[in-house]
């Protein structure tokens, strides 16, 4: 069965920016897309740290780069040490991207810190989409342990934010039940969604690996209008991608739940 795949949790760089030897240009993940068969893909802008002083801003780079191109949908960064950070967020929006990425172990930032609910705060005003990186990233786990996502949908009701890799291997438990905590039955929609972004490769990714009853199991306790499926390029190339778009596709359960977590969930939640 061929399904309409729109994908989450790409990075892109610069060209003079090599991530492990591989490009992570735009370029090369719509060169990816065209060859996996994805439809639409969204991109985060790289953090600043990972440019030059001189550089151009990286959500201006963003910006720039994705001008007049369709298939690709901007997420934005936050500059947690330039300040202004309400402003930031503003200027995300301005940009017409339709969310943000935050990496709480690479950003050195406690979750439910005061830099970060301002943050939050100006995302909720604005209607912008979260995603976070969770699981093992190797910082303290004191600074993003899962249940402290529980007290961000707690103090910001009607903010929506995606835990990629939901807490991985370690983590995965409690990363099911702050989504079951915060959805009660009769809800239109889901406020928080669990990113199904490196978890099928039992080698390489064994800090986020979710077994297939693992997904199952989060199926069956959450319903299947939760959880958007993303690449990590180019951390992961274009064997990864298409391995982890074909496990999917295998995996012993409705069709009706593969289509929605290959890009029906994602278009819905982005109103594609």
């Amino acid at each position: 069965m061929d399904y309409r795949i729109t994908a989450h949790h790409a990075h892109v760089f610069p060209a003079f920016i090599r991530v492990d030897g591989k490009d992570g240009t735009p370029d090369a993940l719509r060169r990816l897309m065209e060859r996996c068969k994805i439809e639409q893909c969204v991109a985060f802008a790289p953090f600043h740290k990972q440019l030059g002083p001189a550089d151009e801003e990286s959500n201006r780079w963003l910006y720039r780069e994705l001008q007049g191109q369709k298939e690709l949908l901007g997420f934005g960064v936050i500059n947690f040490e330039a300040g202004d950070l309400a402003g930031q967020v503003e200027r995300i929006a301005g940009f017409g991207f339709k969310g943000i990425k935050i990496h709480p172990a690479f950003q050195k930032i406690k979750i439910d810190g005061e830099k970060a609910c301002e943050v939050y705060a100006k995302a909720q005003e604005l209607g912008l989409f979260l995603s976070f990186h969770t699981g093992i990233h190797w910082h303290r786990i004191s600074d993003y342990n899962m249940l402290l996502f529980d007290e961000v949908a707690y103090r910001f009701p009607k903010l929506r934010f995606s835990m990629e890799h939901l807490g991985g291997y370690c983590f995965f438990n409690e990363g099911l039940a702050v989504l079951l905590n915060n959805r009660r039955h009769g809800d239109p929609a889901p406020r928080l969604y669990a990113g199904l972004t490196s978890v099928f490769d039992p080698n390489e990714n064994r800090a986020w690996n979710l077994s297939d009853q693992k997904i199952r199991d989060l199926l069956w306790q959450a319903g299947d209008d939760c959880e958007i499926f993303g690449l990590d390029f180019p951390y992961n190339g274009e064997e990864k991608v298409a391995c982890a778009i074909s496990h999917v596709k295998d995996m012993d359960i409705p069709d009706c739940s593969k289509e929605k977590i290959l890009g029906g969930n994602l278009r819905r939640l982005l109103e594609l």
